[in-house]
């Protein structure tokens, strides 16, 4: 079922890639914004969606917060999906988002992943990080990365913030601090698990499931840009978010949909 899953994953993948090239080649494709977290989950969505729009999708993957930075500053995207709907909101009230546009789209959840190889007991939960073997523990920088103000949260919720504070490195975005982890520069891995759940990071290694009251809600956030030259589209994507077979790749990395 995992083989399956990750054929079908890497299938879309590639025709996403090949789409969202032919569509900016020809200067028709909506450009996103997209949160890290959904690295994996948006090239099945950009294929869905080709297939059922015949529209295509040009995907920028990074941390929310930096986006939210770049578009205060002119960047020329269509669609901002954020890991905090917060962001979207703070430029809906800036008038940078069109008014009414804003929409909780899916809640993300957080593991503690780390590869096989480090035989790190994850069923122990957050509590295993304060064990003098574990030296590196990575998390998505707080200062612009909501999965890194979930991660923060957590560990303090457990008790062991104060001891596991001096062991934490910082990915610019989740995507990388996942990528420290996989790559072995950090013992263990506060990530989305989106990205878990991924062919990649399933494969390397395990998760413990952070039990959700550790942190607040991980709301993520859809918007439409002001500036964008392709609102109908834009917009029409947005709403796609809500629709079966959307909600269905979601569902199978993890985000949580309100239906």
């Amino acid at each position: 079922m995992v083989h399956t899953l990750a054929s079908r994953i890497a299938a879309a993948v590639l025709a996403s890639a090949l789409l969202a090239a032919s569509a900016v080649a020809q200067g028709h494709a909506i450009k996103v914004a997209a949160a890290s977290d959904l690295q994996f989950a948006m090239p099945a969505l950009a294929a869905q969606f080709e297939k059922d729009t015949g529209r295509n999708l040009s995907v920028t993957f990074g941390s929310s917060g930096n986006f939210f930075t770049q578009i205060q500053n002119g960047a020329p995207f269509d669609v901002f999906l954020s890991a905090d709907v917060d962001y979207p909101r703070q430029l809906e009230a800036a008038g940078l988002v069109d008014r009414g546009t804003v929409r909780i789209y899916a809640t993300g959840r957080i593991v503690l992943w780390t590869r096989t190889e480090r035989a790190l007991d994850v069923a122990r939960g957050l509590a295993v990080l304060t064990d003098a073997g574990v030296a590196r523990v990575a998390i998505a920088n707080p200062a612009h990365a909501p999965y890194g103000r979930a991660a923060i949260t957590a560990l303090e919720h457990a008790g062991v913030y104060g001891i596991v504070r001096g062991k934490l490195v910082f990915g610019e975005n989740v995507s990388q601090a996942a990528q420290f982890a996989q790559t072995g520069n950090a013992d263990a891995a506060i990530v989305a698990l989106s990205l878990a759940l991924a062919p990649p990071m399933r494969a390397q290694g395990h998760y413990y499931d952070i039990p959700q009251d550790f942190y607040p809600p991980i709301e993520q956030g859809a918007a439409v840009m002001r500036a964008s030259a392709q609102k109908a589209l834009a917009a029409r994507f947005v709403a796609y978010l809500s629709q079966p077979a959307a909600v269905a790749i979601l569902e199978a990395y993890g985000f949580g949909v309100q239906k």
